[in-house]
């Protein structure tokens, strides 16, 4: 089992073997950290320190089982991806004015944003000069990988354009400024390992599917978990006004609701006249199916309100949220859109090269599936 990333994977040699090269990943991490600037040596380093799943890392490893996993330009590029993760959560804490990250005070209430921001700009650098010495290629696809990094942070900033659809634009914010990276991170090890170039393609395709289907995996928890089964504070996103997946199927579900009431409106008289008219026509099944009906419109019209309208820092308000979101089918459509995004991955993975590194991916993909839920 890898300590990183709770999977078990099925080749217990390969999995040592990724375990001990994470280890090379993280003493190089704190390495690298240490510039001779007091400051920015404590900031970078209390970053690191923290932990973290280092997802990307693993992925660079086991894409490397593709080739030659011992080739030293492999750790160099889990790395540089790594560094490049952490300079956006720091960038990313001043955006969003975190105060935590990972359980400990962020570098920007901890000092202040300037240094944060130029801890994070310090954390670039130390990676492109790791991309440097792995040559143009290298620095090439990492500048792609962070023009598309930034674009899915502008998009997020700015949020839906006129006419746009919150859900589509929240699935291009993933897949920019998350999946990007990760795409990369399977990219690198492919290609520093020698795998071949096709190879290295697939996998990167795989890994993007991957990652995305992690983040929103991570949505689907954030509402339907407890804080002792996913080992987090369930409605965090909600707390911080922040709509992922569920939210945004649940307010695209109540919205026609919420519509439907503005546009045809009845009194509560009326109402009553028509249930009694049905229950004349159809009997008790048809009173029932439209006491249900009744519930479920009463029951969207409440949901949509508090997700629209509602401060969820209330501790109550965010319980009764959170109540209504897991009972609503929105929750069900974010889970199948998980299985949707895993699925295609594992089909990218199917046409790689059978052994190990194939079934570790295939693992991985399971794995993301089974904590959907």
């Amino acid at each position: 089992m890898i300590t990183a990333v709770p999977v078990d994977f099925p080749d217990s040699a390969l999995a040592a073997e990724v375990l001990d090269d994470l280890a090379r990943v993280e003493a190089s991490l704190m390495a690298t950290a240490h510039p001779g600037d007091e400051l920015f040596t404590e900031a970078s380093r209390a970053s690191i320190a923290a932990g973290g799943k280092r997802f990307r890392a693993l992925l660079v490893l086991l894409a490397a089982q593709f080739g030659d996993p011992k080739d030293p330009r492999v750790i160099q590029a889990a790395v540089a991806i790594e560094l490049t993760h952490l300079a956006t959560l720091f960038h990313d804490d001043v955006m969003d004015e975190a105060e935590v990250r990972r359980g400990h005070p962020s570098a920007n209430s901890r000092w202040s944003n300037s240094v944060a921001i130029l801890t994070g700009d310090f954390l670039f650098a130390q990676a492109s000069r790791i991309l440097a010495d792995l040559g143009p290629e290298a620095v090439r696809i990492q500048a792609e990988t962070f023009n598309r990094l930034v674009a899915g942070q502008l998009a997020e900033t700015v949020g839906p354009r006129p006419g746009q659809d919150p859900l589509d634009h929240y699935m291009h914010v993933i897949t920019e400024k998350t999946g990007s990276l990760i795409a990369t991170s399977g990219q690198f090890g492919a290609l520093f390992s020698g795998a071949p170039a096709e190879v290295a393609t697939r996998i990167a395709v795989a890994c993007e599917q991957l990652g995305v289907a992690w983040q929103l995996s991570d949505d689907v928890i954030d509402i339907a978990s407890d804080s002792a089964q996913s080992g987090r504070t369930p409605g965090t996103d909600l707390r911080q006004g922040v709509q992922t997946l569920p939210v945004l199927y649940a307010l695209r579900a109540t919205a026609q609701g919420v519509a439907g009431q503005t546009a045809g409106s009845q009194s509560d008289a009326e109402a009553a006249g028509q249930a009694a008219a049905g229950r004349a026509a159809a009997g008790r099944a048809g009173a029932a199916q439209a006491g249900q009906a009744a519930g479920q419109s009463n029951t969207d019209r409440r949901l949509h309100a508090l997700l629209a309208e509602t401060d969820l820092t209330d501790d109550a308000l965010l319980a009764e949220t959170l109540a209504l979101l897991r009972t609503h089918p929105a929750l069900a459509e974010s889970r199948a859109h998980v299985l949707r995004w895993t699925q295609s991955a594992r089909n990218e993975i199917m046409a790689l090269p059978s052994g190990p590194a194939q079934a570790a991916f295939l693992a991985l993909c399971d794995f993301v599936e089974k904590r959907t839920g």
